[in-house]
């Protein structure tokens, strides 16, 4: 497998299909910006960098970097792994990605937003690509491993996990950094990690995925999905009656979460770009 942060895949969604917009740097030893032949900046993946040049350990730019190499792990991890084990994996990734999108989303990319001439346009290109995998992910909840549309739809997800790391990495958190000092980005890094440690673990297409309607939905989806989260896997680790009851739980708590989904609070403030077909199916 190619790993995640440094691959090179078709860049088939619309942040890849900007890439070619951009240029950026094939290595370079400082952080930031340097000049190119021509004269024009040319920003550095973060990627390339050391923790030092991103501004030390509790840096946002770092800390994205962490769950970036550790998306890429359970990546691995699950492509390994067969039924219940791979069921566990799967919730580990989910428990990475949706808590770190929803990080972003509620605070990093609205400073982007503040500080960037072109951060609207680039934050809404990962924001697309967050609601087709929050789409594909609701489906994959409702298969399992080995079943057909189960197979079909972990590559896809996989594809959009990899161009989302790429778009973060080569373009929009250089970016942010150019804008930054390292006071600054440990000030978003502390934001940031506050909100990850208590954001929801599920996809939740239908909620928006900016202010206020994400922000809205937070308290209850994390309550709900971390519920579900200890539910589910005492269902598969326990027998009879306790997974029985187990299970129970976890699919009415799924239930109301689909419902609260659709509360117009938790809708409010999306770009039209991003809005799920669900919506308009209740």
């Amino acid at each position: 497998m190619v790993d995640a942060r440094h691959g090179r895949g078709g860049g088939a969604g619309p942040a890849g299909r900007a890439r070619a917009a951009w240029t950026r740097a094939a290595g370079v030893a400082g952080g930031g910006q340097c000049p190119s032949e021509g004269g024009a900046a040319v920003v550095t993946s973060i990627a390339r960098q050391t923790e030092r040049q991103l501004g030390g350990p509790r840096s946002v730019l770092v800390r994205q970097q962490r769950d970036h190499q550790e998306l890429d792990r359970l990546v691995h991890a699950i492509d390994a792994a067969e039924g219940d084990e791979r069921l566990d994996l799967l919730t580990d990734l989910a428990r990475l990605v949706f808590p770190h999108a929803f990080a972003e989303e509620s605070v990093l990319w609205p400073a982007i937003r503040r500080v960037l001439p072109e951060g609207e346009q680039l934050t809404l290109q990962i924001e697309q690509e967050h609601q087709e995998i929050n789409e594909l992910w609701s489906e994959l909840e409702q298969t399992t491993p080995g079943d057909g549309r189960h197979e079909e739809l972990w590559p896809r997800i996989v594809e959009l996990l990899r161009e989302d790391v790429r778009d973060e990495e080569d373009e929009l958190l250089p970016r942010l950094q150019e804008k930054l000092g390292r006071r600054g980005l440990v000030q978003l890094g502390l934001s940031w990690e506050v909100v990850r440690r208590i954001a929801p673990t599920r996809p939740h297409p239908v909620v928006a995925r900016r202010p206020p309607g994400n922000v809205a939905a937070a308290l209850p989806m994390t309550v709900l999905d971390r519920s579900r989260d200890l539910l589910d896997r005492t269902a598969r680790t326990r027998d009879g009656r306790v997974a029985q009851l187990a299970g129970g739980l976890s699919r009415a708590a799924a239930g109301v979460a689909g419902r609260l989904e659709h509360v117009p609070p938790l809708t409010e403030g999306e770009d039209p770009s991003t809005h799920s077909g669900r919506s308009d199916r209740t």
